[in-house]
C-alpha cells in the first residue's frame, strides 16, 4: 500500500511540473493586462517573444548573440521610451558606478552633468578638479566626447564616456553662450574626492560657507563647521550653493534643520493626483536666529535649491546670482537582478510656498551675473554683493 502511494505521488509531482512547464511556455503567446494609473492597456508580450525568436533563428551572426546584452537593451529601451532623463536603467558595472558618485570619490573629470530640452549641458564643474581647472562653467554645451556626437545621448552614456581611469584623456567640445564656434577642452581623468564644505570668517563677523556637494561626509562635518561658528565671532552667515550640483535629498533637508525652526515645512514632495508628503524640520535650529544670504547660479541644482528655497521661504532671506538649474523631481533607486537597478522618477519638489522647481529653478532676488572677464581676473562680483547686503542686517 505504501509503495502504491509513493507511485501516485512521483506521478502527480510529474503531471504538476508537466504543466507548469506547458504553461511557461504559452504564456509567451497569451496577452497579458497592464493596469497602469492613466489606462487599463492590454499588452501582447508574443510579440516581444516572437522578435527574440526571429533574431535566434535568421540573424546571420546568431552565434555571437549576447543574450544578456539583448536584455538589457530591451529594458533600457522600455526605460527610454518614457522620456523622462533622470529615469534610468542601470546595468550592474553602470550601478557601481553611480554609487561611487554619490558617496563622494569616482574617477573622471569632476562635472555634473544634465539634459535640457535634449542638449546635454555641465551643470557644475566641481571645484579643484580637472573640470574646473579646465575652465568649463555651468550651461555649457557637451557638443561631443571624444568623436562622440551627443545628440540624443542618454546620461548614462554620456556619463560613461566622461569616466575613465585617471592619467588618461578625454576631449569635450563645448559650445557656451555668446560663443560664435565650440571649442575643445583636453581634460586628464584624476581620482575626484567630492570635498562637502568648507567655512572661513570673510570679516570679523560673517561666516562664510561654501556647500559643495550633499554627499554622506557632508552632514557630520557642517555638524562640525556649525559649533566652529558658535563658538566664534561671527554673527551673520552667507552660504554658498553655487555649483553645488546636489547629492542626497536627506542630508540637504537635515542641513536645513540648523537654518530653520523645529516644525517649519522644509519641502513638498509632490506624487500627482493630489499626493504629496511635507517634509518638516527637526532642528537643531542653532543658526536659525543668524542673518543670513545665499549664493545660487545655473551650477546650483537638485539639493541646494531645495535648501535655498526652504530658507528663503521660511524666512525671507535674499538669493544672489543667477537662475538655479531647475533640477526638482525625486529620483528613488531599485536594485534588480544581478546588481542592476532602476534610477526611477517617483515626485516632483515644490517650495514650502509651492513653487515647482523642476525646470523652473529659482530667480535670485539681486541677480548679478559673472562674465569671462570676472573668470578670467578672479572678480567674484556675486560674493562682493553678498558681503556688502549681509552688512546691513540685524
Amino acid at each position: 500500500m505504501k509503495f502504491l502511494k509513493k507511485i501516485f505521488l512521483v506521478i502527480f509531482v510529474g503531471i504538476i511540473f508537466f504543466f507548469g512547464f506547458w504553461l511557461g511556455r504559452i504564456e509567451q503567446k497569451i496577452k497579458m493586462p497592464l493596469f497602469l494609473e492613466n489606462e487599463n492597456q492590454e499588452i501582447d508580450f508574443s510579440l516581444f517573444w516572437q522578435a527574440w525568436q526571429k533574431l535566434e533563428q535568421k540573424y546571420i551572426g546568431r552565434e555571437e548573440l549576447d543574450a544578456e546584452k539583448m536584455l538589457y537593451g530591451a529594458i533600457r529601451g522600455m526605460v527610454e521610451s518614457i522620456e523622462d532623463p533622470h529615469t534610468v536603467f542601470f546595468e550592474p558595472e553602470e550601478t557601481e558606478r553611480f554609487l561611487e558618485n554619490i558617496a563622494g570619490e569616482f574617477e573622471g573629470v569632476g562635472m555634473e552633468i544634465g539634459i535640457r530640452q535634449g542638449k546635454l549641458l555641465v551643470i557644475s564643474p566641481i571645484e579643484r578638479t580637472p573640470a574646473f581647472r579646465a575652465g568649463l562653467k555651468p550651461g555649457d554645451n557637451i557638443i561631443k566626447i571624444d568623436d562622440v556626437s551627443t545628440i540624443d545621448i542618454s546620461i548614462e552614456k554620456a556619463v560613461n564616456l566622461i569616466r575613465g581611469p585617471k592619467g588618461t584623456e578625454v576631449v569635450l567640445t563645448i559650445l557656451r553662450k555668446d560663443w560664435e564656434k565650440p571649442k575643445k577642452f583636453s581634460i586628464i581623468r584624476e581620482t575626484i574626492q567630492i570635498p562637502s564644505l568648507r567655512w572661513e570668517l570673510k570679516e570679523p563677523e560673517i561666516a562664510y560657507i561654501k556647500l559643495y556637494h550633499f554627499s554622506q561626509k557632508a552632514s557630520p562635518n557642517f555638524r562640525k563647521v556649525a559649533f566652529e561658528i558658535l563658538n566664534s565671532r561671527a554673527s551673520r552667515i552667507i552660504l554658498d550653493l553655487r555649483n553645488n550640483p546636489g547629492g542626497y535629498l536627506d542630508i540637504a533637508q537635515s542641513i536645513a534643520g540648523w537654518f530653520l525652526e523645529r516644525g517649519k515645512v522644509i519641502s513638498i514632495e509632490d506624487f500627482g493626483k493630489g499626493r504629496k508628503r511635507e517634509h518638516i524640520s527637526v532642528g537643531p535650529s542653532k543658526l536659525s536666529t543668524y542673518p543670513i544670504v545665499i549664493l545660487i547660479n545655473q551650477g546650483s541644482a537638485s539639493g541646494s535649491e531645495i535648501l535655498a528655497a526652504a530658507i528663503r521661504d521660511n524666512r525671507e532671506v535674499k538669493l544672489i546670482g543667477e537662475n538655479s538649474f531647475g533640477k526638482g523631481s525625486v529620483q528613488k533607486i531599485k536594485m534588480l537582478e544581478n546588481n542592476s537597478s532602476l534610477k526611477i522618477t517617483i515626485a516632483k519638489w515644490r517650495t514650502p510656498k509651492g513653487q515647482l522647481i523642476e525646470e523652473q529653478g529659482l530667480s535670485p532676488d539681486i541677480k548679478i551675473e559673472m562674465t569671462e572677464q570676472d573668470y578670467e581676473q578672479d572678480r567674484d562680483p556675486q560674493l562682493d554683493k553678498a558681503i556688502e547686503i549681509i552688512k546691513g542686517l540685524r
